[in-house]
């Protein structure tokens, strides 16, 4: 990393660590965590807080490749002032994987947090889904299964790419019935029996067009909507629909290309009353870029119809 990529790095560090080995600062706007390299923001909220969950991009200057080893945690009451935890997780705690510390999401069931993972399979060539679980949304995690709850041997019906399998996101509905949504080139979805370890029925796919990858499920009203980045660059693209199983509605344009980042990966929640649209940029100067991301989060809103209007990314942040 060249000196002035440093100098930046050293001027966001965090302003406290405790005994515990948490880490505290406040948060000076897009990106929110500038002392290291985060993507593929998966994000929760439980009690009083919010918790992003997203990997650690940890490829060096001037290369240019995907390095990523753990996930991190951060947490904050109030989206100003952060917490980092000590990392609760990381590739190498699946016995049965190899690598790369993908896209995530956590989700809390009867107390229980679950946190479903993509990696590198030893033994099945391709990506994989995995599930680690906790009692605490900070961790430590472990693995759930003892194996892959996804395999891309699962879904070579669809599509022969081996990188199909990636991107999990969750949701329990109303009805207690848990749902599992995944995929690159195909998105697919299945049901979750109560355990949340183990799939419930068959895999199925979803038709969304110019669908690439990373999509995330959310339910506010009587509307389901499925977001995912579409095409290459990546924009976040959406649909609607008021059945889990669709048919799904596509609704157009959500984010678009996220600066200085091939990819883009989002997360939706809503927070004390208000929705916000969690997502990573490459906008750390000059050593960002697709390799070397960084997590932001600004507003969203809706309109009266139930349609989501077009995210602002500000450099500002949720102030």
């Amino acid at each position: 990393m060249g000196k002035l990529g440093l100098l930046i790095l050293a001027l966001a560090a965090p302003l406290g660590l405790s005994a515990q080995g948490d880490t505290t600062f406040v948060a000076q706007g897009n990106p929110l965590f500038k002392y290291k390299y985060t993507a593929d923001p998966g994000a929760l909220v439980h009690g009083d807080k919010v918790y992003i969950y997203a990997g650690h991009d940890e490829c060096p200057a001037p290369q240019e490749r995907y390095v990523m080893n753990e996930w991190c945690v951060f947490s904050s009451s109030d989206l100003k002032t952060w917490t980092e935890h000590p990392v609760p997780l990381k590739a190498k705690d699946f016995a049965w994987a190899k690598g790369d510390a993908w896209a995530s999401q956590v989700i809390e069931r009867n107390g229980k947090f679950y946190w479903y993972v993509t990696v590198e399979h030893k033994d099945i060539h391709g990506k994989s889904i995995g599930v680690a679980v906790s009692d605490s949304p900070t961790g430590p995690f472990k693995d759930a299964r003892g194996s892959a709850l996804i395999t891309n041997d699962m879904t070579t019906q669809y599509t022969p790419i081996s990188w199909d399998d990636i991107d999990p996101t969750v949701i329990v509905d109303v009805d207690g019935q848990a749902y599992l949504f995944w995929g690159n080139t195909q998105c697919y979805y299945a049901k979750l029996k109560k355990n949340m370890i183990e799939l419930d029925g068959p895999i199925m796919p979803v038709t969304l067009p110019r669908f690439t990858e990373a999509p995330w499920i959310h339910k506010r009203g009587e509307w389901y909507y499925l977001s995912y980045a579409s095409e290459f660059p990546e924009k976040i693209c959406y649909a609607m629909s008021k059945n889990i199983n669709g048919p799904w509605e596509y609704k157009g344009i959500l984010n678009e290309i996220a600066g200085n980042s091939n990819t883009n990966h989002q997360a939706i929640i809503e927070f004390k009353g208000n929705w916000y649209f969690v997502y990573h940029n490459g906008g750390i100067n000059t050593q960002g870029g697709s390799f070397r991301r960084s997590v932001c989060i600004d507003r969203l809103y809706y309109n009266a119809d139930g349609t989501i209007k077009r995210i602002q990314m500000t450099t500002e942040g949720v102030q």
